[in-house]
C-alpha cells in the first residue's frame, strides 16, 4: 500500500471511530426514544431528560464534538467519508441551533406531553421482544415522566400563544392514548406483578398529564405571550445545516413562485380539458367525488400495489430490493387524528420486529354521513396513486429497502428530508411522467388519466404552498390568517387543512423540504443526463441515489457527478 492510501486509510478510520463515538456518547443518550427506534434496545428502559442542566451537558458534549470532527483533515478522506463528515457536523450544528437559538425546549410546550407518547408508541408498535419485555421497559419510562412535566413548568418561558394552544389540542388525545390504546398493546403480557406495577405507572402518567392540561390553560396560556418566528438568519442557517442548502431565502421564493405557477397553469391546463369553462376549484369538488366507498379504500391501496409495482418491472424505474411488500393496515388508534397515510419503516439496526407497516386512516365511525363524504375526498382516485406511490412504491418504503446498501454506519442513521420527502414527492411526479396513470396503466380510461393527474398537482400545490408560507411566515412577512387563505386559493385546499397547515408551519418552518428536495433531485437527473447523453439510464439514476442512504442532495451530487455544482 502506497504511503497516500495508507495515510487515507487511517484519516477514514480515524472519522469512522470519531462517528461511533458521537453516536455513543451524545446523539442516542441525549435522545434515548431515538435508539428504540433505530433498533439499539438498551436505550429501551431511558427517557429524554429536559432539565436545564442536561440541555446544559449537551450544549457543552456537541461543541467538544465539533470541535474534534472539525480537528478530523477532509482531504485525505474518501468521498463516501467526506459526505459522512459533513453530515456528522451539520447535524452538530443543526442540534446546536435548536437548542441555544430556536430553543423548543424554553417554548413549545407540546414537546413535553408529546414526548411522553412516541416514546411509549416505540415500544409498542414494533414486537421486538416479548409483551413483557416491553412492558418493563415502558415501566422505566413511566416512572420518569412526571420529571418531564416538572422540567416543563421549569424551562417553558413566555411561550407562543398559538404553541401553547397546540399543546392543549394534543393532550386529550395523548390521555386517551395511555388510557386505552397502551394497556390493549400489553394485553399479552403474563406477569402478574408486572401488570399490576403497571397500571400504578400508567396511573400515575394520567394523572400528570390531567394536571399538565390544566396548568397549560390556568398558568401558561395567559402569560403566553412569544413570537414563533424564527427569523431570517436562523432560517437560513437551518437550511444550511439540516439541508445543506444556502441559497438566499428571496432566491428560493421566487423558485417556490415559479414552480407553483407552473403547477397551476397545468392544473388549470387538464381541468379545462375536462370540464371547459369550469373554474379550477369547481373541477377539484369533482375530482374529490370520484372516490372509493369506505370500506372499498383499503382494497383500493391493495389493487394499486399490483399496478405501481408491475410498471415499475416494465418500465425499468428502479431496482426493488425485496419482494416482500408493506402490511397494509389501519393506522393505530391513536394517530388517528393527526395522519390520513403514514409508512412505518424499522429502524436500520432493527433485527427482530423487521415488518414494514402502510397505515390508512378510515373515517371515524362517530362520522355523519356529510363529514365522511368530506373526509373521503382526500382519497380519490388521483390521490390514491399519488399517496401509493409517495409512501410505498417507489418512495418511502422503497428508500428504506435501500438502507442495508447505504456506505456507512453514518448514512443509515443520518440524512436529510429534502432527501426523504422530496425523493418520495419526486417519485409521484416522476412516475406520471414516465406514464403510469395511463389509460391501462392504473387509470381505466383517458379521463381517469386526466383526474389522476390533478389528483398528483394538488398534492404538489399543497407543497408549494408549504414552501411560500413557511419562510414568508417565519420571516415576518405572512400572518397566520393570510398563511391560512394562502393555503386555500393558491395551493388548492380546504380551510380546514388550511389551518392544519398553518398551525404545522409555525412550528416546522422548514416543511418546504418536500418541493425544495423534489426540485434538487429533478435538476441532478438533468444535469447528469446532460453528462451522460445517450448512456444515461433512469433506474440506474435512481439506484444509484438511493444507494447513498438519505443525505443532503449536494452530498449526493457529489457521489453521482463528481462535483460540488449548486442543486438549485
Amino acid at each position: 500500500m502506497s504511503t497516500m492510501l495508507a495515510h487515507a486509510a487511517d484519516a477514514r478510520q480515524q472519522f469512522v471511530q470519531l462517528a461511533d463515538a458521537y453516536f455513543d456518547q451524545v446523539y442516542f443518550p441525549y435522545s434515548p426514544t431515538a435508539g428504540t427506534q433505530a433498533g439499539y434496545h438498551q436505550y429501551d428502559v431511558k427517557l429524554e431528560d429536559l432539565s436545564r442542566k442536561n440541555i446544559d451537558a449537551e450544549i457543552a458534549a456537541l461543541k467538544e464534538f465539533e470541535k474534534r470532527v472539525v480537528a478530523v483533515p477532509e482531504a485525505p478522506l474518501d468521498q463516501p467519508t467526506r459526505g459522512d463528515r459533513a453530515l456528522v457536523l451539520a447535524t452538530i450544528k443543526s442540534q446546536l441551533l435548536t437548542l441555544e437559538v430556536i430553543r423548543p425546549w424554553e417554548k413549545n410546550a407540546d414537546i413535553y406531553s408529546s414526548a411522553c407518547a412516541s416514546t411509549a408508541f416505540t415500544l409498542m408498535s414494533r414486537k421486538f421482544a416479548s409483551p413483557d419485555d416491553r412492558l418493563r421497559s415502558l415501566i422505566a419510562r413511566e416512572k420518569q415522566m412526571p420529571a418531564l412535566f416538572a422540567e416543563a413548568r421549569a424551562n417553558l418561558k413566555n411561550p407562543p400563544p398559538i404553541f401553547t394552544r397546540i399543546a392543549i389540542e394534543q393532550v386529550p388525545g395523548i390521555i386517551s392514548f395511555f388510557e386505552k390504546d397502551v394497556p390493549l398493546a400489553f394485553k399479552d403480557a403474563k406477569d402478574p406483578a408486572l401488570l399490576a406495577e403497571f397500571q400504578k405507572t400508567n396511573a400515575t402518567v394520567i394523572a400528570e398529564l390531567n394536571a399538565y392540561q390544566a396548568w397549560l390553560k390556568t398558568d401558561l396560556l395567559p402569560r403566553s405571550k412569544g413570537d414563533f418566528r424564527i427569523g431570517a438568519d436562523t432560517f437560513q442557517k437551518k437550511l444550511a445545516y439540516d439541508e445543506m442548502v444556502d441559497v438566499p431565502l428571496p432566491k428560493l421564493l421566487e423558485i417556490g413562485w415559479a414552480n407553483m405557477r407552473a403547477n397551476q397553469e397545468q392544473f388549470r391546463k387538464i381541468a379545462a380539458e375536462l370540464e371547459p369553462g369550469k373554474d379550477p376549484h369547481a373541477v377539484l369538488e369533482q375530482l374529490g367525488a370520484n372516490h372509493p366507498k369506505p370500506d372499498q379504500l383499503m382494497a383500493s391501496f391493495r389493487a394499486s400495489f399490483d399496478s405501481i409495482i408491475d410498471f415499475i418491472h416494465s418500465h425499468h424505474i428502479v431496482t426493488i430490493p425485496s419482494d416482500v411488500r408493506p402490511t397494509l393496515e389501519e393506522t393505530p388508534p391513536f394517530m388517528r387524528a393527526t395522519t390520513t397515510a403514514s409508512m412505518d419503516t424499522p429502524g436500520p439496526f432493527e433485527t427482530k420486529a423487521t415488518e414494514a407497516y402502510f397505515n390508512v386512516t378510515l373515517p371515524d365511525p362517530s362520522m355523519t354521513p356529510a363529514e365522511v363524504e368530506g373526509y373521503m375526498h382526500g382519497f380519490n382516485v388521483g390521490t390514491i396513486l399519488s399517496t401509493a406511490i409517495h409512501e410505498t412504491y417507489p418512495g418511502h418504503y422503497i428508500q428504506f429497502l435501500w438502507v442495508p446498501q447505504a456506505p456507512s454506519r453514518v448514512r443509515k442513521l443520518l440524512g436529510a428530508a429534502t432527501n426523504a420527502e422530496g425523493w418520495a414527492h419526486y417519485t409521484e411526479q416522476m412516475m406520471l411522467d414516465e406514464g403510469f396513470g395511463q389509460p391501462g396503466l392504473g387509470a381505466k380510461d383517458a379521463r381517469e388519466a386526466k383526474f389522476i393527474r390533478l389528483g398528483q398537482l394538488q398534492d404538489a400545490l399543497l407543497r408549494n404552498a408549504r414552501f411560500i408560507v413557511g419562510i414568508q411566515m417565519h420571516t415576518g412577512s405572512m400572518t397566520m390568517e393570510q398563511a391560512e387563505e394562502f393555503f386555500q386559493k393558491e395551493g388548492y385546499q380546504s380551510h380546514e387543512n388550511a389551518v392544519v397547515e398553518t398551525k404545522r408551519g409555525t412550528g416546522d418552518p422548514t416543511y418546504l423540504y418536500y418541493t425544495l428536495g423534489k426540485i434538487e433531485i429533478l435538476k441532478l437527473r438533468a444535469d447528469l443526463e446532460k453528462k451522460e447523453g445517450k448512456n444515461f439510464s433512469l433506474q440506474k439514476f435512481h439506484d444509484d441515489f438511493l444507494r447513498q442512504g438519505f443525505p443532503p442532495v449536494k452530498i449526493v451530487r457529489a457521489a453521482l457527478l463528481g462535483d460540488d455544482s449548486p442543486t438549485l
